[in-house]
């Protein structure tokens, strides 16, 4: 008895499967940044950094006049005046943070708009 079939086996991937082989790969592949990109950045690495510092402010005014409440709250017959000033000095940190957060975004874009309108005038020609 002759057996004429072949014993390989061969399969073929769908479209999707196809579609998630390449994501999966294209994970793996050094990306090159275009220009769209890194004005992106750009502009995002702006306001993160003045956020920051509007928030690591802001937390810190937060905890201090924290700190007063609970001087006045918990020791008040002890702390209640020093309670007062802590909570004074709290909130006039905490106030500070929107100055701050204004100033280091003017003091960033000016840093950064060479590099911004270089690119911005690179894409629109």
């Amino acid at each position: 008895m002759e057996n004429n079939q072949s014993n390989t086996f061969q399969y073929t991937y769908s479209a999707k499967e196809q579609a998630q082989i390449k994501e999966i790969r294209s994970k793996y592949i050094p990306k090159e940044e275009n220009k769209m990109e890194q004005l992106r950045r750009l502009d995002a690495s702006v306001t993160q950094k003045a956020t920051m510092h509007a928030l690591i402010v802001g937390i810190i005014g937060s905890l201090i006049l924290g700190l007063g409440m609970s001087c006045c709250m918990v020791w008040s017959d002890t702390l209640f005046i020093p309670g007062i000033v802590i909570g004074l000095v709290g909130l006039t940190v905490a106030s500070v943070a929107y100055p701050l957060y204004n100033r280091v975004l003017k003091k960033e874009r000016e840093r950064i708009a060479p590099e911004i309108l270089r690119l911005t005038d690179e894409l629109m020609k």
